[in-house]
């Protein structure tokens, strides 16, 4: 389990790109054949990634948590951008389609990874928060939600919002889970920007084209930085810092949260031309 420490709101307006990129995105996940982990000193937010071929992967506990099993103090979100596949919690069974999702509550001991076909293999983004209840594992097709959907043709920002983990959905301690998907012909995600003090957010960008990128706007308002972004990689926002941005193609991101609360739309809203 890899360590990724952040930087704090000062220290960031003087990094370079090499120091950005080291400190708030993650690029080597999704490898075949593995599990890896990276502990982000955000919220002790754990970001990962399991891609089972022929043999099935289990998640094992790891130094820095100090724990017993991964789930002893934890809760954990699955989401599957890749092809099909099962996750077994417990002797329990669940097949996942592609964006489909599983919440896994504290105290669940035993989690293997699988996939249906080694050559379509699974691929499934974890995202895990500490908990300070149990609740039960669940199930969420993303073909049976109704999304949210926002923006217009006209600002390039027309999207799909599906909340998969949340406040009205299965029950969770502090995670909260959704994906997004831009429309043909718009680029621009999280549009206008925001914060939210009261939890940080993590992007995972999928479904980007090999050769295309996405642009994804950090920072503070007044001062913004930028990272450029490939398929697959993981942006980490803290509390202090916009997330948005604007892709080369289209493209749909995973949001994952964790803070005081659970409210969606508990935000701080910036006027796109007070933007910096």
């Amino acid at each position: 389990m890899k360590i990724m420490p952040l930087a704090d709101q000062e220290r960031s307006k003087a990094m370079t790109t090499a120091d950005l990129r080291a400190t708030f995105l993650i690029e080597q996940l999704f490898q075949p054949g593995r599990i890896d982990l990276v502990y982000v000193d955000l919220d002790r937010a754990v970001v990962g990634s399991a891609v089972p071929l022929a043999e099935k992967l289990v998640l094992g506990t790891y130094p820095a948590l100090r724990a017993d099993y991964f789930t002893e103090r934890r809760e954990l979100g699955i989401f599957n951008i890749g092809g099909a596949g099962s996750v077994t919690v417990d002797g329990e069974h669940y097949e996942l389609g592609r964006r489909d999702a599983l919440y896994i509550g504290r105290g669940s001991k035993e989690i293997a990874f699988a996939s249906d076909d080694a050559h379509a293999p699974a691929e499934f983004y974890l995202l895990s928060y500490p908990a300070h209840a149990t609740h039960p594992v669940a199930l969420v097709r993303s073909a049976a939600q109704e999304p949210t959907r926002l923006g217009a043709p006209e600002t390039a920002n027309q999207r799909a919002i599906y909340k998969l983990i949340h406040a009205q959905g299965p029950k969770s301690c502090q995670l909260v889970m959704g994906f997004t998907q831009l429309a043909p012909g718009s680029i621009w995600n999280t549009m206008p920007a925001h914060t939210h003090m009261r939890r940080s957010e993590i992007y995972l960008y999928f479904d980007l084209p090999e050769n295309e990128r996405v642009l994804h706007l950090m920072g503070p308002a007044h001062e913004t930085r930028h990272l450029i972004v490939a398929n697959k990689q993981v942006a980490v926002s803290p509390l202090w810092s916009i997330h948005s941005g604007a892709g080369t193609a289209s493209y749909a991101f995973c949001w994952g949260m964790g803070g005081e609360n659970q409210a969606y739309d508990d935000m701080d809203k910036i006027e796109t031309r007070d933007l910096r």
